[in-house]
């Protein structure tokens, strides 16, 4: 009988460290998914925060006047539009590669608006 009671006390004092030890894996799972969660809540702050400001970096007022102010860019008026065109007879057929794929364009042929 001896025997077996030093055979169950070893199991028991196993069972029991195997205890200990799941429930300090546990505690430290936890507290690894509790920064998680707040890196997580972090992390949608700054996404919301960025999304703000990008909104806010693209309205057209915004780029309008950086354009004007910083640029010195004014919108085009029908006044400036310069047209240019093209002398068929000046190009030399050798400098002009021809189309192959592309469908010939319709309208405006050899014209095109500077602004």
């Amino acid at each position: 009988m001896n025997r077996l009671n030093i055979f169950l006390l070893i199991v028991v004092m196993g069972c029991a460290l195997s205890v200990v030890n799941a429930t300090n894996q546990q505690r430290q799972m936890f507290i690894q998914l509790q920064r998680a969660q707040s890196q997580e809540r972090q992390l949608q702050l700054d996404y919301s925060q960025l999304q703000y400001q990008q909104s806010a970096l693209s309205k057209t007022s915004r780029i309008e006047q950086i354009a004007n102010d910083s640029l010195k860019m004014q919108p085009g008026t029908t006044g400036r539009t310069q047209y240019l065109t093209l002398d068929p007879g000046a190009a030399k057929a050798e400098d002009t590669p021809i189309p192959t794929s592309a469908p010939a364009a319709s309208g405006a042929a050899g014209r095109g608006a500077v602004r």
